[in-house]
């Protein structure tokens, strides 16, 4: 039986309360003008999120809100929708994604200050060379599963911050200075901001590319979570071994999964080195995979807007209470503990996820729940792989 339909008979469960299924079923029969005009309307809200009107009530006072979307909240929910696709999506553990997001600064840091290359052109390469390490560490791991491929994914991610430390050719703790900005696309000016003038002295240019960068991101994964490479993802994160028993060749697609989730890591990466003009091995440390997983759980690992919101939550939370000094983190560590106890599905699950929560999968494999039997776990297995067949 479908697991959603199982969900959806189960109308008393904790998974069940606050649901936003009547959203989902008006969303899934709204003709596509009306599915435009919300993507339209989300767009230009996310365009006029800078403005001076909604820093005034969002940021602390003294505080430049246009930097907090460039420098954390935008960088966040990219990188966030990039480790989904392995934990959300494809159920992979991952705790070194950081790793990826270290190799794209590292790139634009290196061929931009030491052999001229603009930023376009170390873009693309960034997003190459970060898809090669995700194949280059799940080539010989993802054969591990739950905490093995978890402890071995955090030491890549210290191998990286430890090489990048160590190394006199990215001048080791002291990081790389003098990385160039963007090149100005243009003086267009609208509302009295250039948005295509890359500089010092207006974030909001990097904003809108992160935000270009964000929309490109989703059209992607949702396409791919459509597509028969999505289905097997499901189905290896309901079942790796339902899955494969079923033909569908596990593999191949949890090396996909890193690879595209690396790419999207490596992308977020020279925006922040070329926002900050410099970079050193503290950028990159262990905390920011923990956050950026803590977004993911906590949004509703697997569906693209719970991600999103889990994102800005965590990045904007803590700067919007920074007066509280210390006792900011004290408090935004108990809201973390309540949200797991009494919503461990997330602040906007999808429905498949909330489904593997009632099924005991948890919609991580093994990983932080018991396993499904073979009854209620396989049979929404088969189905995922037959499908994947086709």
């Amino acid at each position: 039986m479908n697991l959603t339909k199982n969900l959806k008979g189960n109308g008393g469960s904790r998974a069940g309360r606050l649901s936003l299924d009547p959203v989902r079923d008006w969303w899934a029969t709204a003709p596509g003008t009306v599915r435009w005009a919300v993507y339209l309307a989300l767009i230009v809200g996310a365009l006029l999120l800078p403005s001076e009107a909604v820093g005034s009530f969002m940021a602390p006072s003294g505080s430049d809100w246009a930097t907090m979307l460039s420098d954390q909240i935008g960088i966040y929910v990219l990188l966030a929708l990039g480790l989904n696709v392995v934990v959300g999506m494809a159920g992979l553990l991952d705790l070194g994604y950081v790793a990826f997001y270290a190799v794209g600064g590292y790139t634009i840091g290196i061929f931009a200050t030491k052999y001229g290359w603009n930023f376009w052109e170390t873009l693309l390469l960034a997003i190459g060379l970060a898809a090669l390490s995700g194949v280059l560490l799940g080539a010989p791991t993802l054969r591990l599963r739950g905490d093995y491929l978890a402890i071995v994914t955090l030491g890549f991610g210290e191998i990286i911050k430890k090489t990048a430390s160590n190394s006199d050719y990215v001048n080791g703790p002291r990081g790389i200075q003098g990385i160039p900005h963007p090149p100005s696309l243009s003086e267009f000016e609208i509302l009295g901001v250039q948005p295509l003038k890359y500089g010092l002295l207006d974030s909001r240019p990097y904003y809108y590319l992160l935000v270009f960068f964000i929309v490109l991101t989703i059209i992607f994964v949702k396409r791919m979570e459509n597509s028969r490479v999505g289905r097997a993802w499901s189905a290896i994160r309901e079942d790796e071994d339902a899955a494969e028993l079923m033909g569908v060749p596990t593999f191949r697609f949890k090396l996909a999964a890193f690879a595209i989730g690396a790419a999207i890591g490596g992308s977020g990466g020279v925006v922040f080195a070329a926002k900050q003009t410099s970079i050193n091995p503290e950028n990159f440390v262990f905390l920011v995979s923990a956050l950026i997983l803590a977004a993911v759980v906590l949004g509703g690992s697997g569906n693209i807007p719970g991600v999103i919101l889990g994102a800005f939550m965590l990045a904007w939370l803590p700067e919007r209470f920074r007066e509280l000094q210390d006792y900011r983190m004290l408090l935004f560590g108990a809201a973390l503990v309540a949200m797991m106890v009494f919503r461990p599905e997330g602040l906007w699950p999808s429905r498949r996820r909330k489904a593997e929560l009632e099924e005991g999968t948890g919609g991580m494999g093994t990983m932080g729940a018991e396993v499904a039997g073979p009854v209620t776990a396989g049979a929404g297995v088969a189905g995922e792989a037959a499908e994947v067949k086709k």
